[in-house]
């Protein structure tokens, strides 16, 4: 197994860091981006989650940002499944207040809407506002943000769309109602991805005091074999923050265990931990260790 250590954030050069991300501007994977590099980054917008990786892969970009589980609606099971398949590493991870807005061209009012524009997984957060205006007919679209800027291009005076208030101000829409949403505990997780070998990015880590490491393995289907894998942390008293399992393609009703802890690579009871784990597990690949 091959331990990769992340060394501290530093940076020689203050020059624009290209950053892939899925949606179109004021999407929030783009607010994540912001979070995760202000000013130092240039936002690339792609179609789809595997665009990104393959971006990343292929030295269009120098860093990708990706959501990976959101609090209400679970695990983002593609990027998973793409974290193992590409040779990037996890270098810092950030969370972001999911803030729906409703959103139309200026000058058009609320009475006058009659269909509101966007993602499916957003319209879905918004049920209760959707039951108090019956009149407001849902609409799917493929992005958030991209509802908003369709509103604009196409000059809709009857239709307005959920997304977020960056994406109002960069399409040049108007808010008509804030913080829409059924449940304002909704956060997304995303992480920040580099390839492997890059150097390290400048990043905002006040009041990051700790470290998490990602990992991934997989055990034979045997009686007791995930017990005896995870025992490698509890004995070391490392603390689990996450576990997701996947399926082993090619291998039926197996699965590869995704693993978040809380532990530096350079700790001896983490180096102790994947030794033991090693040693059980048929395959092992660490992610990434980031601060926290």
């Amino acid at each position: 197994m091959q331990i990769i250590h992340m060394p501290a954030s530093k940076t020689s050069n203050n020059s624009p860091v290209r950053v892939a991300f899925q949606g179109e501007l004021g999407a929030f994977s783009h607010q994540a981006v912001l979070q995760f590099l202000g000013k130092q980054a240039k936002p690339a917008p792609y179609g789809r989650f595997e665009e990104v990786f393959c971006a990343l892969r292929d030295g269009a970009v120098e860093a990708a940002v990706l959501p990976i589980e959101n609090t209400l609606h679970g695990s983002v099971h593609e990027n998973y499944d793409h974290l193992l398949r590409f040779d990037h590493r996890i270098v810092a991870e950030t969370n972001v207040r999911i803030v729906h807005n409703l959103i139309a061209a200026p000058g058009v009012r609320a009475s006058q809407v009659k269909r509101v524009f966007s993602h499916p997984v957003a319209l879905n957060q918004c049920l209760d506002f959707f039951a108090a205006h019956p009149q407001y007919e849902q609409t799917p679209f493929y992005d958030t943000a991209g509802s908003v800027k369709m509103l604009m291009e196409e000059k809709l005076t009857d239709a307005a769309a959920i997304a977020s208030a960056v994406s109002a101000e960069i399409y040049g829409a108007r808010i008509l109602k804030r913080s829409i949403e059924d449940d304002r505990q909704n956060y997304t997780r995303f992480f920040l991805l580099r390839r492997a070998g890059d150097p390290p990015l400048k990043l905002d880590e006040q009041g990051k005091k700790g470290w998490k490491t990602s990992l991934v393995f997989s055990t034979r289907n045997q009686p007791g074999s995930l017990f005896r894998a995870l025992s490698a942390f509890a004995l070391r008293d490392l603390s689990l923050s996450k576990i997701e399992s996947r399926p082993l393609r090619g291998k039926p009703w197996e699965y590869l265990f995704y693993v978040d802890f809380l532990g530096n690579l350079e700790e001896t009871r983490v180096q102790k931990a994947l030794g033991h784990l090693e040693e059980l597990a048929d395959m092992l690949r660490v992610l990434g260790c980031y601060r926290v």
